[in-house]
């Protein structure tokens, strides 16, 4: 009886459940893509602030709060702070109260979707579909009476371009 219930215990300890894990990482998925802009780690790092950097190439997120585009309400379009592709419109920004500029859309086909589970859970990660660039995440929460999503988009992603230029 020992033996077995040893054998019982080797073989449950030694499994290995792999039910929960994803098939690949969201930073391998996406640097495994070819964008029109296509540069090398050491041109984008000398191309971008250190924030630009760190938000677009690895992925991260700036403080909510931190962004001078957050409370921004003039006319015109938002575009990748890394190749200058136009991305969202001001007419589509509102208000989320997270502390990041959201959107409810964005410009058709210049904005490129995977999956993300850094935090445990599954969430639709954007890019810019020019350069790969990261520029946040998009939920089903966003205004109801438009399109029911919310971009929310890291504010060292984006430069703003006025209405009048």
């Amino acid at each position: 009886m020992k033996k077995i219930i040893l054998i019982l215990l080797c073989v449950s300890f030694g499994c290995r459940g792999v039910s929960q894990e994803k098939e690949s990482s969201t930073t391998e998925t996406s640097e495994k893509q070819s964008y029109k802009v296509d540069k090398t780690d050491a041109q984008w790092k000398a191309e971008l602030s250190d924030m630009e950097y760190y938000v677009l190439r690895k992925a991260g997120t700036e403080t909510p709060g931190s962004s001078e585009l957050l409370k921004n309400k003039e006319e015109g379009t938002y575009v990748c702070a890394g190749c200058g592709a136009p991305l969202f419109k001001s007419e589509h920004k509102f208000d989320s109260g997270t502390g990041w500029p959201s959107f409810d859309r964005e410009i058709e086909g210049r904005v490129a979707y995977d999956v993300d589970y850094k935090i445990g859970y599954k969430r639709t990660e954007e890019h810019c579909a020019n350069c790969g660039g990261h520029l946040g995440h998009v939920f089903d929460d966003g205004p109801r009476a438009t399109t029911g999503k919310r971009h929310c988009i890291n504010g060292a992603a984006l430069n703003f371009i006025p209405e009048s230029k």
